[in-house]
């Protein structure tokens, strides 16, 4: 695995090697490896979050939803049917069904359908093939990981490279797992717990987009870790009578810091888009998040023109990278805490180059 995940793009060979570790109380701007790298590789696989940690990612991002024995396993979705094998497994087609997954029908293959002994069976495929052509080159290679076993991994890289690695795991509808009977905190915690890693000072964040999860893990499990909320643009969380928008006004963010240590909202919202694309003015979340003791830590930085603004954007294809490094540089100088890429190697650049 780790000659397959060192093979990375030659942008990586300009990352200069990463400082040493700190505390939670790290001032500098930190790269998350959102799902791993999966701007290079199938999302929330070993191979992924190996190349992650080796372009310089100081934490690695594993999104948490439970198998049919209340096993954490590493996936997007607890719908598989985009990021693994199983839609091509005659022995699985039965498994398919319509499901309300926080009140939208979604039809597939749910992992809280498969033991895990049955998922490691599968392999995990490109989920974006048409934009991210070169990552199918690894279809088939890699299982569908553990938590457990992406922690491992995080163990022996922190060993190698010199450096302790942070983990962000989140937690994937947590309610709709909760009403199966199969609720993600009492497995998060106890792994946390068997890892050593729910103290204070370890590098370790749990996010979610339900505020009320977060109240969970505060409340009743006293975790010693950082918590972050995760917003959207738009919307509420799930079965949740307040906006996200409302969550981020001043006096929303001050009730946040009660329970929660830091916010990832859509980088739209930390600097929006104009009507023709472009990228426009900063807003004041950045400002009236640090006011309330919150970092921020936006989300998804890609490199392809469709993920870009479009005064970032070169020449016309969707699928080729543009002006990534810049648009990485114009929101680090905004005063954000840390940011979410698909290619670690490029936000290690972006950090390097600010201003």
């Amino acid at each position: 695995m780790g000659a397959v995940a060192a093979a990375a793009p030659a942008l990586s060979a300009a990352v200069a090697a990463p400082a040493v570790a700190h505390d939670r109380t790290r001032t500098t701007t930190e790269v998350f490896g959102h799902r791993g790298a999966s701007g290079y590789r199938p999302e929330h696989t070993l191979a992924s979050y190996e190349l992650a940690a080796r372009m310089g990612a100081d934490y690695l991002e594993p999104d948490l939803v439970s198998t049919k024995d209340h096993v954490l396993v590493c996936r997007h979705e607890p719908e598989i049917g985009g990021t693994t094998d199983v839609a091509s497994r005659p022995e699985f087609a039965d498994r398919k069904k319509t499901v309300l997954l926080d009140g939208v029908s979604t039809t597939g293959w749910f992992t809280h359908d498969f033991t895990l002994a049955e998922l490691k069976t599968l392999r995990a495929v490109e989920r974006l093939p048409a934009v991210r052509q070169r990552n199918t080159l690894y279809n088939g290679l890699f299982a569908v990981p553990t938590f457990q076993e992406m922690l491992d991994l995080r163990a022996k890289l922190s060993k190698e490279l010199g450096r302790d690695l942070g983990v962000i795991p989140e937690t994937k509808h947590p309610t709709y797992f909760r009403n199966l009977g199969l609720e993600l905190e009492t497995p998060l915690v106890h792994t946390l717990d068997r890892n050593g890693l729910n103290r204070r000072g370890a590098r370790v964040w749990i996010q979610s987009f339900e505020a009320a999860n977060l109240r969970v893990l505060n409340d009743k499990y006293r975790v010693q870790v950082n918590l972050v909320f995760l917003t959207s643009a738009s919307g509420s969380p799930f079965d949740d009578s307040k906006t996200y928008a409302q969550y981020l006004t001043p006096a929303g963010l001050k009730e946040l810091s009660k329970y929660a240590d830091g916010i990832g909202p859509d980088k739209s919202q930390v600097i929006p888009r104009n009507a023709d694309n472009t990228l426009g003015k900063a807003t004041s979340l950045v400002h009236d998040a640090h006011a309330a003791n919150l970092k921020v830590i936006p989300y998804t930085f890609r490199a392809e023109n469709q993920f870009l603004p479009a005064d970032y954007q070169v020449g016309t294809d969707p699928n080729a990278y543009g002006r990534a490094i810049d648009e990485q540089i114009t929101y680090l100088n905004a005063g954000i805490d840390g940011l979410f890429t698909d290619q670690s190697d490029i936000g290690v650049l972006a950090r390097s180059l600010r201003h």
